[in-house]
């Protein structure tokens, strides 16, 4: 697994990883996938942070699959279909929704602890709620922590499992392009946080599992680990991505300066809390027929003009006209925590402001999770797949991370008797860089994007706002690859150049698509086109898959 390296004069001597399977990210989908591989391959899963630090955890709701018998597959396709606002791959859509039950019974087994109410008849069966864009309750759900009970429970079982060896706090720097196969990566230079020191791991296939990049923005419910990185290293090593245009904005977060970056669930509307102005007065059936369950983008977008109209600091989410020991039950996180700030959620409104919360497009792959590049694989917030449109139904990306890593895991363990490359790997050369004294510059261009961004690429946007936002990244990026070329790496470093790239593909996605659609608002384009199409960037060289909707071969 492991090994010393010859290093170039004046370099500390190169470390070399060995796997089957690098698998960059440790949320849902990176563990998903690692425990369907680990009983064939030895395999490495890189984390950023500890094990437990990611978006999964912080996820509250659930994870959507059609387990009532009132309910149907083609409901939840169609559901998912118009939140989509007309841009979803049906084909990806129905896949998924195929697929959903049978993976969350697979989460069962490895005992995930979803929630359960006793029937009518007496007998124990999962209690089902409902979220915005959702016809039918379909939502499993731990409490009102589902990410954090999803995240613990995998990781207990790749903690056991001796195939299975977890990297925590390393950075992924760049992916390894191959010398003697093209199209094909061999492996990844990653930065060791602790012993600041970069290492490589050579692999025969490579999984990014790195989830989205809102950290881009200056508010964003995501942890601090959401920076693009996978995104950014497959676009470097040539990946098509789509659909980048399209953030969704969590329409409630907790607006209080003590909570940045907690979510207040969907669920909470889903068992009939209201969207009110501060003096109680609801205002969703104004923008939307379906009120307060209307998908995330509507409602987003609503609160921002409420407070803009009103020059308020936030809009408010009430379900204090329900039972208080009902609140405390479903919502216990919630309620500890906005008890903790002096709000009692059974008593008085919860202050909420929409913030960046997850990115629809991403990296294209196929059904088998597969890449541009032939044994680079992508799963979760990182992909594109086609299933989220422009718009990500609630309690659909959880479910989505687990059903394409157990189709990438069939795909990769059909080709383990591929012969792996023992071609050369140039180990990472320090020896012409030295320890930036400077390092307020790194966290001054980090401020400038994240504002901006804010600013000019948010809920709404106008042409001016991103030719704004397009100059001052090209800015940006010229003194970041100075920067980078001069200095030793370190993790604020490694994210801010992945999220400057980031977000000019958010931008340059934006200014492509001359219409006003799900997620993406231009005031200077309010209609909706008659053919919406997915907006596709492409790398100066990338090899062709197949086309987003078919499977590959």
């Amino acid at each position: 697994m492991k090994s010393e390296l010859p290093s170039p004069s004046g370099a500390a001597s190169a470390i070399e990883h060995r796997c089957d399977v690098l698998i960059i990210g440790s949320g849902a989908a990176g563990l998903s996938l690692a425990l369907k591989l680990a009983q064939h391959c030895q395999v490495i899963v890189l984390s950023k942070s500890d094990r437990n630090e990611g978006s999964t955890r912080y996820a509250q709701g659930g994870i959507a699959a059609v387990f009532d018998e009132q309910d149907s597959i083609d409901a939840h396709v169609q559901d998912t279909l118009l939140a989509g606002a007309g841009l979803c791959d049906e084909a990806a859509v129905r896949f998924t929704a195929e697929r959903a039950k049978s993976s969350l019974e697979w989460l069962i087994g490895f005992g995930v602890p979803f929630d359960t109410e006793t029937d009518d008849k007496g007998e124990q069966r999962y209690h089902l709620t409902r979220e915005g864009g959702h016809s039918h309750r379909r939502i499993l759900h731990a409490a009102d922590a589902t990410g954090e009970a999803l995240q613990i429970t995998l990781n207990d079982a790749v903690s056991a499992h001796p195939n299975i060896h977890f990297f925590e706090r390393y950075n992924a720097i760049d992916l390894i392009p191959s010398k003697t196969r093209e199209g094909s990566c061999t492996g990844a230079y990653v930065w060791n946080r602790q012993r600041e020191h970069v290492e490589v791991i050579r692999a025969n296939f490579i999984t990014l599992a790195s989830g989205g990049g809102s950290k881009v923005y200056q508010y964003t419910s995501n942890p601090d680990v959401s920076s693009g990185d996978g995104v950014a290293m497959a676009w470097r090593a040539g990946c098509r991505v789509a659909n980048m245009e399209f953030n969704q904005f969590h329409p409630t977060c907790l607006y209080h300066p003590q909570a940045r970056n907690f979510l207040i669930s969907e669920a909470l509307r889903g068992e009939g809390a209201r969207l009110v102005h501060e003096d109680g007065t609801p205002f969703m059936t104004r923008f939307d027929e379906r009120g307060d369950l209307a998908p995330r983008d509507v409602v987003a977008r609503a609160i921002d003009y409420e407070m803009k109209r009103l020059g308020a600091d936030c809009m408010y989410l009430d379900i204090s006209h329900k039972p208080a020991d009902f609140i405390v039950k479903h919502f216990p996180n919630i309620y500890r925590k906005c008890r903790s700030l002096g709000i009692d959620i059974t008593r008085q409104p919860i202050p909420v402001v929409p913030a960046a919360h997850y990115s629809c497009g991403g990296v294209m792959t196929d059904f088998n999770a597969r890449t541009d590049l032939d044994n680079v694989y992508a799963v979760g917030e990182v992909a594109y797949t086609g299933l989220h449109g422009a718009n990500r139904m609630a309690s659909n990306s959880l479910l989505e991370c687990v059903v394409f890593a157990s189709s990438a895991a069939e795909h990769i363990l059909s080709r383990l008797d591929d012969t792996p490359t023992d071609e050369e790997i140039a180990p990472w050369d320090e020896s012409q860089v030295s320890n930036s004294d400077e390092e307020v510059i790194i966290q001054h261009n980090w401020h400038e994007l994240r504002l901006f961004m804010w600013d000019y690429v948010g809920i709404v946007r106008t042409d001016k706002r991103l030719e704004r936002a397009l100059r001052r990244i090209q800015l940006l990026e010229q003194e970041i690859a100075e920067y980078y070329a001069h200095f030793r790496v370190s993790n604020n470093l490694l994210e801010l150049r992945n999220l400057v790239t980031v977000a000019e593909l958010i931008v340059r996605c934006a200014m492509q698509r001359k219409e006003s659609r799900g997620l993406h608002f231009n005031l200077d384009h309010p209609e909706t086109s008659d053919n919406p199409q997915p907006t596709i960037l492409i790398p100066s060289k990338t090899r062709q898959l197949a086309e987003p909707g078919t499977l590959a071969t």
